[in-house]
């Protein structure tokens, strides 16, 4: 079982929203930031990365810009740009891509779920990353983003969700980037309030789908507080951090694609005949349409690549078309290991098309390009389950949750 409840949001007023809510702030990097920022003063990009309102040379973990961002978020508030909910509640948050939708519970998860292994994670995280949301999330003493939660999905909880979505104006209803829309109702009936979190009890496990980073920052910072305040009780708000959580069966995961920057030794293709079928396609792009297979991008032209049956392995990581990319391509070919830091790779989400990685080829900036197969929604919940951890830059999902529609405060200082 797992244990949900509702929160005071801090939250956009109704004319603001869609001003105020911008992409997450791990998508961006500070120059992209800056220029959404530069011309909206609504956006939450003011407080997720402060210092596009500081000197273009401050780094970006600077003390000053944590301080900053805690500044900005009182200052949306003295402005009524974001509101304090008087009372407890939770949230329905849908968001429709392309014709496709997914609805899910805006809640605040426990810390205890997470370090007792009930919220379960796929990916590790770097220090430094975790370190920034840490500082972040300390001076502004709020959970600013929110955690991308799945599980596996109960026909009470949505049957509850479904209900109130067809009886109710939402909150917000908006069209923000990429063209999705996006769609919040508040639900404030303690009845509901009640039901909810009791079916919830019901769940054995969430998943963390999008955002370890922030889900270590979160717990960590709540464990710090636990030992600041050691009076404050078990329902204490630290306890507790910011989440949306999604049936699993709702859920899409995007294909995270590579492209490499090393040199093309002439035997390059006879290296990769050895453990890949290998069709050359020509100029079409071929995009793959199955597990196993990969699509390459090489002086022009596209490649179908088919796995070899004697490659494949038999474990829940090893059989990961990513893995098998890895372990027959990138390491033995280029010698590509550690693909978090080998600055000869880099990755392009599926958001973003193939053309993408056309171009990246084509500028010569990187000399292949490798177009996956996206793991499935089993596959993750599969390597959670088995406590093992997926290959760096697995998943790419889409549509992002955007960030600013809820912040939790921590009511700690």
């Amino acid at each position: 079982m797992v244990n949900i409840r509702p929160f005071k949001a801090i939250r956009p007023i109704k004319n603001l929203a869609e001003k105020v809510a911008s992409l997450p702030y791990d998508v961006l990097n500070s120059d992209e930031a800056r220029e959404l920022g530069d011309s909206n003063k609504y956006s939450f990009l003011h407080i997720d990365k402060a210092e596009i309102d500081l000197s273009k040379d401050i780094s970006p973990y600077d003390p000053a810009v944590y301080q900053k961002a805690a500044d900005n978020l009182e200052q949306f508030e003295l402005e009524g740009w974001l509101g304090r909910e008087a009372n407890p509640a939770f949230y329905i948050y849908q968001l429709t891509m392309d014709g496709r939708s997914q609805t899910g519970l805006v809640v605040c998860t426990s810390i205890d779920d997470y370090t007792e292994g009930k919220i379960k994670k796929h990916e590790l995280t770097r220090e430094e990353k975790e370190l920034d949301r840490i500082r972040h999330v300390d001076v502004c003493d709020a959970n600013t983003s929110p955690i991308f939660l799945t599980y596996r999905g109960k026909e009470a909880i949505n049957a509850l969700v479904d209900s109130w979505v067809k009886e109710n104006e939402p909150e917000y209803d908006f069209e923000s980037f990429h063209g999705v829309e996006h769609k919040v109702w508040a639900i404030t009936d303690s009845y509901i309030l009640e039901d909810l979190s009791a079916a919830f009890k019901e769940v054995p496990a969430l998943y963390i789908a999008d955002g370890h980073h922030r889900t270590e920052s979160a717990v960590k910072v709540g464990l710090k507080r636990r030992a600041e305040y050691p009076e404050a009780g078990p329902e204490a708000e630290f306890n507790f951090f910011l989440s949306v959580v999604f049936p699993e069966e709702q859920l899409e995961i995007l294909d995270y694609n590579r492209v490499v920057n090393a040199p093309i030794e002439a035997d390059f293709l006879d290296k990769i005949s050895a453990n890949f079928d290998l069709e050359k396609i020509g100029e079409k792009a071929f995009k793959p349409e199955e597990a196993k297979q990969v699509g390459m991008y090489l002086d022009g032209s596209w490649y179908k690549l088919v796995a070899k049956t004697d490659v494949i392995p038999n474990d829940v990581i090893g059989q990961l078309d990513v893995s098998i990319l890895q372990e027959q391509i990138l390491t033995p070919i280029f010698g590509i290991e550690d693909i978090r830091r080998d600055n000869r790779i880099d990755f392009v989400g599926g958001i973003r098309g193939l053309s993408e990685l056309e171009r990246l080829v084509d500028s010569g900036s990187h000399s292949v390009a490798f177009a996956m197969y996206p793991p499935t929604m089993d596959d993750l919940l599969g390597v959670a389950d088995a406590s093992e951890i997926m290959p760096p830059k697995s998943t790419w999902f889409e549509p992002k949750l955007l960030s600013g529609l809820f912040v939790h405060d921590l009511e700690s200082k």
